[in-house]
């Protein structure tokens, strides 16, 4: 499967689609498909891009 979070930055703001009570985290890295996210409820996690499809935030 491809990187289907390859278009995330740093500083943008996503959602985890499994985990909703993590919050809305903000994007730390993207390299080669391995996303760092920083989650208020969660702290920072490193989400493998391949397998999970981040939900990107554009207003809250």
């Amino acid at each position: 499967m491809d990187d289907l979070n390859s278009f995330l930055e740093p500083g943008m703001r996503v959602k985890h689609p499994g985990q909703p009570d993590w919050g809305t985290g903000q994007v730390q890295s993207n390299i080669h498909g391995k996303i760092t996210v920083n989650f208020p409820e969660a702290g920072k996690v490193v989400i493998d891009g391949s397998r999970i499809l981040l939900i990107p935030v554009f207003d809250d």
